[in-house]
């Protein structure tokens, strides 16, 4: 897994490699721009042709931003780039570390162009192979203005491909939607680790392919005191190891899966056979008495118990008796997919909630029947993971959705430490936050998994991976991962348009396989690594 920083948590960190570490602010500026140069190298670099001679432009601000591109055109220049450093703002007004990297440049004999007339960088940006934005950095926390708002239109109109450093220019750092006009790039090259705005809705789009460039602090400290992250292949490939010759169907759990009424009986199939896919040993899936034969015959392998009814084709309260003691003889329950809103049903969802002594994932129906009623989760028996998308959360916070996707990271990470559960926030990036704080946020998936019962999946995925002995957080992370990833296979076989959950069903042993192998580690990496673009994919390297 990998840190994800805010804009304070990157100054907090730059300060405590400075004064604690004794690395002076010089060198880390130096590191990052050295480290851009080498990435700007291989992007220009090709069998053709090799980057020397080729033409890069540098637009530079006049804070640590610029001089982190002062330093990359000096390398640059080293290496034969012919290179184009424009300077929005005068030089008087460059400081500290900047000043002295400016200084540098004027050494080498690389003299930069004050621009303060907008106009002017057009014909220079539109002979170049290559346009570096370097105006703002992370430290910008209002919409840019004047001469540095109309070099960013400048470079995005100049129809060359955009490198931006460390965060592109007028994107805030912390996530959230661009202050005013901001820089689209094809590729960031960020600093030390990941900011929250290079991976999360509106900014992952504008970032384009995001490599992180080592500034010269001690991965420990890098990590120190961070706790945001985001998921890699090898976070879930080790909780799957190679299966042992003598296993059977007991070494890997058995899930009871609590789903399904008249009507939405596909949900509680959808869930069973994820589950299965997912490597469950195995699956009992109970339902209401009426709807037993159909969800029997949905899923060939798995097992289904009838429940007494209340109203008609529904799960009654007087089903307790027996979902007690089919609770009890299993290692994990999924509760939710389908089973309805009916009073005697949701009663019995928040009383199974509270008493099972097995780890369970709460979703959809069982979401809604909890609302009102937090309090319970307090006093659940076992571990709870929730697997809300932003209407369900927002219900059970008695907010509104815009508030909910507002702060997506915030607030499911106070939901989960209040009342101690593990939660997925569903959506583009999902969140998973566990009760201690930590969040992590999913790269997997696309758009296409916007369809009815791909959540009901994700429900029966989880469910397999507690049965089989995962921890909560472990099990509801490598659910998120790995139904993402499946969803990002079915895409490539499919396509986004015609996507439907049973795609997602059918290529979940593909995307084992893509963990195994270790080839995914950021979503719909195959595409991308072929030279497609994916509009609205996680691209972080």
């Amino acid at each position: 897994m990998r840190p994800v920083f805010t804009g304070d948590e990157m100054r907090r960190l730059d300060e405590r490699a400075i004064r604690e570490l004794g690395i002076p602010g010089a060198t880390l500026m130096e590191n990052a721009g050295r480290g851009a140069a080498d990435a700007i190298l291989a992007r220009l670099t090709s069998a053709r042709r090799p980057a020397r001679g080729r033409r890069v432009a540098l637009v530079c601000g006049k804070g640590g931003n610029g001089g982190d591109g002062f330093v990359a055109a000096r390398w640059l220049a080293r290496q034969g780039v012919r290179c184009d450093v424009l300077l929005v703002g005068s030089p008087g007004d460059v400081r500290g570390d900047a000043a002295q990297k400016l200084e540098a440049l004027k050494q080498a004999r690389l003299r930069p162009t004050v621009v303060s007339d907008a106009a002017r960088l057009a014909p220079v940006l539109a002979r170049a192979d290559l346009v570096i934005d370097a105006l703002l950095g992370t430290g910008a926390r209002a919409a840019p203005e004047g001469s540095i708002a109309e070099a960013i239109t400048a470079i995005n109109a100049s129809g060359r491909p955009v490198l931006a450093l460390d965060i592109p220019s007028g994107l805030p750092a912390d996530g959230g939607p661009p202050y005013g006009p901001t820089v689209r790039a094809d590729a960031t090259v960020t600093f030390a680790g990941l900011k929250r705005g290079l991976v999360v809705p509106p900014g992952r789009d504008l970032a384009g392919r995001v490599s992180v460039v080592d500034i010269g602090v001690p991965a420990g400290e890098v990590a120190r005191g961070i706790s945001t992250f985001v998921l890699d292949a090898a976070d879930v490939a080790r909780h799957f190891p190679r299966r042992e010759a003598a296993a059977h169907k007991g070494t890997y759990g058995h899930l009871l899966v609590v789903a399904g009424s008249l009507g939405k009986t596909g949900a509680a199939a959808l869930a069973a056979e994820g589950a299965l896919r997912a490597g469950a040993g195995l699956v009992t899936v109970a339902t209401a008495a009426t709807q037993q034969p159909v969800v029997a015959g949905l899923v060939l392998e798995a097992m289904t118990a009838a429940l007494a009814e209340g109203a008609p084709g529904v799960i009654g309260e007087a089903a307790w008796p027996a979902l007690a003691e089919l609770v009890a003889a299993r290692d994990a329950v999924a509760i939710g997919p389908g089973i309805g809103l009916d009073a005697g049903v949701r009663e019995l969802a928040r009383r199974l909630v509270v008493e099972a002594r097995v780890p369970m994932v709460v979703d959809a129906d069982a979401l809604t029947a909890l609302s009102g009623h937090l309090d319970l989760l307090r006093k659940a028996a076992a571990p709870r993971c929730l697997t809300p998308h932003p209407g369900e959360l927002a219900r059970l916070l008695e907010k509104q959705v815009p508030d909910v996707e507002r702060a997506r990271i915030e607030v499911a990470r106070e939901f989960a430490t209040t009342h101690r559960v593990h939660l997925v926030l569903k959506g583009a990036v999902s969140v998973v936050a566990a009760p201690d704080g930590t969040a992590f946020l999913n790269p997997t998936g696309n758009p296409g998994m916007a369809s009815g019962g791909t959540g009901d999946v994700l429900t029966g995925i989880a469910g397999a991976f507690l049965a089989r002995g995962l921890a909560p957080g472990d099990a509801l992370a490598s659910a998120v991962y790995l139904h993402g990833l499946a969803g990002d296979v079915a895409a490539e076989r499919v396509g986004e348009e015609s996507l439907i959950a049973r795609d997602v069903i059918a290529a979940l042993p593909e995307a084992f396989g893509r963990i195994e192998r270790s080839e995914a580690p950021s979503g719909r990496a195959t595409a991308e690594r072929a030279g497609a673009r994916a509009p609205g994919s996680p691209r972080v390297q």
